[in-house]
C-alpha cells in the first residue's frame, strides 16, 4: 500500500450513530473468549478479561449510573489509575451517555474542584485514596469509590449488584461523547468535549499508524487522563479488536523491557522520554521476538533516539502527532518510508496548510500548522467557552482552519518537521530558529541524556539560543564540555543555530504528560 494510494481512496465511513460500548464492545464479545484486557501490577498480581466480561460489567455499571440519576449528556468524572475498574466506569458511561471526564489520579483537590465546578460533573468515580480531594464539592448526586470511603458507594460491590439488562442510549454523531482537560498557558485548564463521531474516528490511527488487528497486543503507558489513553489503550485498539496490556506500577526500563518479552507485546506505545531512557538499556538479555512495530506521541522523538530503537531492536519506531482538540493527524506508518525525526504526514481525510500571516507558506519555510475544518475528528469545541474555541481558528479564503499554535515545515515529499510551540521559536538576529533542531543536533553527542532550547533575550541579537542540557550517569558538566558540545551542534545543524549559552541541569521541567516546558525554563532564566 502507498501513503498516495491510501489518501485517494480513503473514506471515513462514519456511522449514523455510534455508541462505543454497543458497536465496539459488545461486537467483539460477540467472539467467544475473546481478550480485551491483560492487566498487571509491579506486585506481580494479574488479571484477564474478555470483551464480553467487559460488556458484562460496563452494563452493571450503566445501571448503577442511571439508579442515581444519571442520563445521556450529563457528565462524571473518572478519576482512576492504570486498574481495570478504569474500562469498566469508562465504557459504562459511553454505554448510558454519560459523558466521561477522564483525570489522571495525581490531580491536586484545587484540580479536583475547578474541573467539577467547569464542567458541572453530577457523578464522580475514584479510589479511596482520592475520594477526600472532592470533599465540600456540590452537584455530585453519584459517588463511587474502589476499595470504598466513607459517604462513598464501594464501586466494586455496587456493581456486582447493579442490574446486568440495560440497554445502551442511541448516541447520534454529534453527541457529547467524552470529555478531555488540557493545561492552559494563560488561563484555567480547558474542557475539551469531542463528539460521538470522533470517538469512532479513533479507530483510524490505530488502524494506519499502530497497524493493529485482532490478533495484536497493545501496551501504551499512557496515563487514563489523557487522551493518549483513548487513542492507544481504549477506544484505538478495541475498535481494531485488538488486546491490551494494561500495566499499573512505575517506570523502570528494565521493567518495560522484561514486560515486553514476557507478555509477547506485538505493539508498544510510549512518551519520548521513555524511549530517551530505554536505549540506553542493554537489549540483549530480552526476547522481544514478538515486538513489530513501536510508536510515540505527545512530544516529538528525536531522530537520534528512532535510529538508536531501530538499531537496538530491529523495530520501527513511528512518531506521531495530535493534540487533544484534534485526535491524531500527522503520523509516520508501517507501510511508508520513515525520516527520522520527522512528524510524518497527514493521516488520511485530514487536509493541512503550513500558514503565516494568514497565507500559506512555500514548502521549505516555516509556519503554524492548520488542520482544515470540518473535520470528524475536531472537538465540538471547549466546554462554554465558545469565544475561547472561534479565537483558535482562522479563515483563509472561503476555507476556515484550526490553529493548532504548533510551527513546522513542511518538506519537498510532504513530510512535515516540528520546530517547537509558536511562542518557543527563537528569533536570533533575523533567523528564526526552531528549538527541536537544536535538541536533536545536541542529544547526537553521546553524553547528553535529555536537551532543551530556548531563547534568551540579549542586546545585540534580539535572542540568543541557550540550551539546558541533562547528561547522562557518570557524565560532568564543565567549560570544555560546553565548548566541545557547542562545536558538536555546529557540526550537526547550521552553525547559526548553535546554543551560544549551556547550562548543565539535573532535570527538565516536564507537565504530568510528560511535555517538556520550555516556557518554565524561559521564565527561570528571565528573572
Amino acid at each position: 500500500m502507498s501513503y498516495e494510494a491510501l489518501r485517494a481512496g480513503f473514506d471515513w465511513k462514519l456511522p449514523a450513530t455510534f455508541n462505543f460500548a454497543a458497536d465496539v464492545v459488545d461486537r467483539w464479545a460477540e467472539e467467544p473468549g475473546k481478550l480485551a484486557l491483560f492487566w498487571c501490577d509491579a506486585a506481580g498480581r494479574t488479571e484477564r478479561y474478555t470483551f464480553a466480561q467487559v460488556a458484562e460489567r460496563s452494563r452493571r455499571v450503566a445501571s448503577l449510573l442511571a439508579a442515581h440519576g444519571l442520563a445521556k449528556g450529563d457528565r462524571a468524572i473518572v478519576m482512576l489509575p492504570r486498574i481495570p475498574q478504569w474500562q469498566f466506569a469508562m465504557v459504562g458511561c459511553l454505554r448510558a451517555g454519560v459523558v466521561p471526564i477522564p483525570c489522571i489520579d495525581m490531580l491536586t483537590a484545587k484540580d479536583v474542584a475547578y474541573r467539577v465546578r467547569h464542567s458541572g460533573a453530577r457523578g464522580a468515580i475514584t479510589t479511596g485514596a482520592n475520594a477526600a480531594k472532592f470533599e465540600g464539592l456540590e452537584g455530585l448526586d453519584f459517588r463511587a469509590a474502589v476499595g470504598g470511603a466513607s459517604g462513598w458507594l464501594d464501586f466494586d460491590a455496587a456493581v456486582a449488584a447493579a442490574s446486568d439488562d440495560f440497554e445502551a442510549a442511541t448516541i447520534e454523531l454529534e453527541d457529547p461523547a467524552a470529555m478531555y482537560y488540557t493545561s492552559g498557558s494563560t488561563a484555567g485548564p480547558k474542557g475539551v468535549l469531542h463528539a460521538a463521531r470522533a470517538i469512532y474516528c479513533w479507530r483510524y490511527s490505530s488502524l494506519y499508524w499502530h497497524d493493529l488487528g485482532p490478533a495484536d497486543l497493545m501496551w501504551c503507558t499512557a496515563d487514563t487522563g489523557w487522551s493518549k489513553a483513548g487513542t492507544a489503550i481504549l477506544f484505538g485498539p478495541w475498535s481494531c479488536g485488538a488486546a491490551v496490556l494494561f500495566y499499573h506500577g512505575p517506570f523502570d526500563p528494565r521493567a518495560r523491557l522484561a514486560l515486553l518479552a514476557k507478555h509477547r507485546v506485538t505493539v508498544f506505545c510510549a512518551a519520548a522520554t521513555e524511549f530517551r531512557r530505554l536505549v540506553n538499556e542493554e537489549f540483549a538479555p530480552y526476547d522481544l521476538s514478538a515486538l513489530r512495530l513501536a510508536v510515540s506521541a505527545g512530544e516529538t522523538v528525536n531522530a537520534e533516539i528512532v535510529r538508536r530503537w531501530r538499531d537496538a531492536t530491529g523495530v520501527s519506531l513511528l512518531d506521531g502527532y495530535g493534540q487533544t482538540e484534534t485526535l491524531m493527524t500527522v503520523l509516520n506508518y508501517p507501510f511508508m518510508p520513515v525520516k527520522p525525526g520527522s512528524m510524518g504526514r497527514p493521516l488520511p481525510g485530514i487536509e493541512i496548510a503550513v500558514l503565516r500571516d494568514g497565507r500559506a507558506v512555500p514548502r521549505g519555510e516555516p509556519g503554524e500548522l492548520a488542520i482544515r475544518l470540518p473535520n470528524p475528528q475536531m472537538m465540538l469545541g471547549y466546554w462554554n467557552e465558545p469565544e475561547r474555541t472561534a479565537r483558535a481558528k482562522a479563515r483563509v479564503g472561503e476555507i476556515e482552519y484550526w490553529l493548532t499554535g504548533d510551527i513546522v515545515v513542511e518538506d519537498a515529499d510532504g513530510y512535515l518537521w516540528y520546530q517547537g510551540r509558536a511562542d518557543d521559536i527563537i528569533s536570533s538576529a533575523g533567523y528564526r530558529i526552531g528549538p527541536m533542531e537544536v535538541e536533536s543536533a545536541l542529544l547526537e553527542h553521546p553524553v547528553v541524556e535529555e536537551a532543551a532550547a530556548v531563547g534568551r533575550p540579549d542586546p545585540e541579537r534580539g535572542e540568543i539560543v541557550k540550551a539546558f542540557v541533562v547528561l547522562k550517569p557518570g557524565c560532568a558538566g564543565t567549560p570544555e564540555l560546553a565548548r566541545e558540545l557547542q562545536e558538536h551542534a555546529k557540526r550537526v545543524t547550521a552553525p547559526y543555530k548553535y546554543p551560544r549559552e549551556i547550562e548543565f541541569v539535573a532535570e527538565l521541567p516536564k507537565n504530568a504528560s510528560g511535555k517538556l516546558l520550555r516556557r518554565v525554563l524561559r521564565e527561570r532564566d528571565r528573572r
